[in-house]
């Protein structure tokens, strides 16, 4: 970084840089740091000028979701419109207690929500109950990746989830010979001739906001599109409620905001910012640039980036609330999983942490610890214990649990090597032995299903692992 005073140029590259959210120049000058943007600030004698460039034309991004994708797919699957069939994605075996997957939108026209429970689901209304099918869902996901790749590139797309995208279409549009709005309409259309599935789309200059676009503005569009600039957003929403409509802030941050009376976008933007960061630490920075509709990141940042460390999750939320005592079969059923699945990757954990989520009147709470191994490992018979052990040393006795979160952390490729020790001379003989087992196991589970080979505490009446296996692209021929 190099400054000149004296009627000098002041020209910077930089990356995103917290010093209090502004740098302070000779003379009192005062701007905002932007991302990987080139910014000249001139100093003509006294006068304090400032001007930037951000080194590139305006960015056009699309943010296309899939609408009530799972129901939408059953729909079609059954040659009915999404739009208007009564259709919910839930498992009929199980009780009135078990979430809906995903409502049509003809349901949620009459005031049912998406992911509510089968018993809040009004007597009065009369729907179809479809079975979820993941793989189904997937095929017609990757089918309609299909369709965005006849517009742009892989390198300008981003999958958000198996129903949502974003899209930099900037150097599309004379590609394609039309506006932004145009081609989004081109693309949604297609997408519904190939799968029959209907898309709702939002059109920003920045991903941030396509995404509100797409969230607030464009569900209430006959077309469904929205289109949003930053002069547009604040225009439009910056003194929309609640808080929690806008991407990332959910009902923890909205809050600790309204703790301090906060409860816009238009509150943030003009709250002074070390009064937010001393609230919120360096999450205040993203806060403060969504408030003002601002969003450094684009594809390409989103396509460089390479994560510091890679991990490996799995959780549930619990059928019925379960007591501590209860709920140390499913730590255990969930470790046992994962342990496999680190074998069928190659991959060694460092550690694992266990988050775990209190039932009401306790909702809200939660539990949460980490245990660190000796030397990263994939041994059920090493991580199973510790997991356990900390389980027990976290959570609460006297309060009833209702989800669970296991996290492998700082996972290494497994090169096979083993670290020998003088004083266990088993160790390395029982380590391997254990590997066969699991590789014979993940065989006979990917050829004959899941549940072709289970453990006998699979079989206990608070056990899950058969039940989720059914669920998540599960084979019922290995029962």
């Amino acid at each position: 970084m190099n400054l000149l005073n004296n009627g000098k140029i002041v020209s910077f590259l930089c990356s995103r840089i917290v010093v209090n959210r502004s740098f302070f120049c000779k003379n009192g000058l005062n701007f905002r740091i932007l991302q990987k943007s080139v910014i000249r600030c001139y100093i003509l004698d006294n006068t304090n000028i400032c001007s930037y460039n951000s080194g590139m034309k305006e960015r056009a991004y699309l943010c296309i979701d899939l609408k009530s994708f799972y129901a939408s797919v059953e729909c079609v699957e059954r040659g009915l419109d999404p739009m208007t069939t009564n259709l919910v994605v839930a498992d009929p075996e199980r009780s009135d207690k078990t979430i809906c997957l995903a409502v049509s939108p003809s349901m949620k026209a009459l005031g049912v929500r998406n992911r509510c429970r089968v018993f809040e689901i009004p007597k009065n209304i009369d729907y179809i109950m479809a079975s979820p099918r993941m793989q189904k869902y997937i095929d017609y996901s990757a089918e309609i990746y299909g369709v965005y790749l006849r517009y742009l590139s892989k390198d300008d797309i981003h999958v958000y989830s198996i129903d949502e995208a974003f899209m930099d279409v900037t150097d599309y549009l004379r590609v394609h010979g039309c506006d932004v709005k145009t081609l989004a309409l081109k693309i949604m259309d297609d997408v519904r001739k190939a799968v029959g599935v209907r898309a709702a789309c939002g059109i920003g200059t920045n991903m941030y906001l396509s995404k509100i676009a797409l969230d607030i503005t464009a569900k209430r569009a006959k077309d469904f599109i929205g289109y949003l600039d930053e002069k547009v957003y604040r225009e439009m929403l910056w003194n929309h409620r609640p808080l929690t409509d806008f991407w990332r802030i959910g009902r923890g941050i909205s809050e600790r905001l309204a703790k301090v009376g906060i409860s816009t976008m238009r509150d943030i933007a003009h709250t002074d910012e070390e009064f937010l960061y001393g609230i919120f630490g360096i999450d205040a920075e993203l806060l403060i640039d969504h408030a003002w509709g601002r969003e450094p990141v684009t594809m390409e940042d989103i396509k460089l980036y390479k994560p510091q460390s890679r991990c490996l999750a799995s959780g549930q939320v619990l059928m019925r609330d379960y007591t501590r005592d209860e709920g140390r079969i499913i730590v255990k059923e969930m470790m046992d999983l994962i342990c496999l699945d680190l074998v069928s990757k190659n991959l060694l954990a460092e550690s694992v942490t266990i988050s775990v989520g209190y039932a009401k009147p306790n909702r809200g709470r939660h539990a949460k610890g980490t245990v660190l191994f000796e030397e990263s490992t994939n041994s059920a018979a090493v991580m199973i214990p510790e997991v356990v052990s900390l389980y027990d040393r976290s959570v609460n006795p006297e309060f009833m649990i209702k989800r669970m979160n296991i996290t492998c952390n700082n996972l290494t490729e497994d090169t096979g090597t083993r670290q020998m020790s003088f004083f266990d001379a088993t160790a390395v003989p029982a380590a391997y032995s254990e590997r066969r087992m699991q590789e014979a196991i993940l065989k006979i589970k990917g050829k004959y299903g899941k549940n072709a080979m289970i453990k006998a505490m699979d079989l206990e009446e608070t056990a899950t692992t058969r039940e989720r296996n059914r669920q998540i692209g599960g084979h019922k021929s290995g029962e």
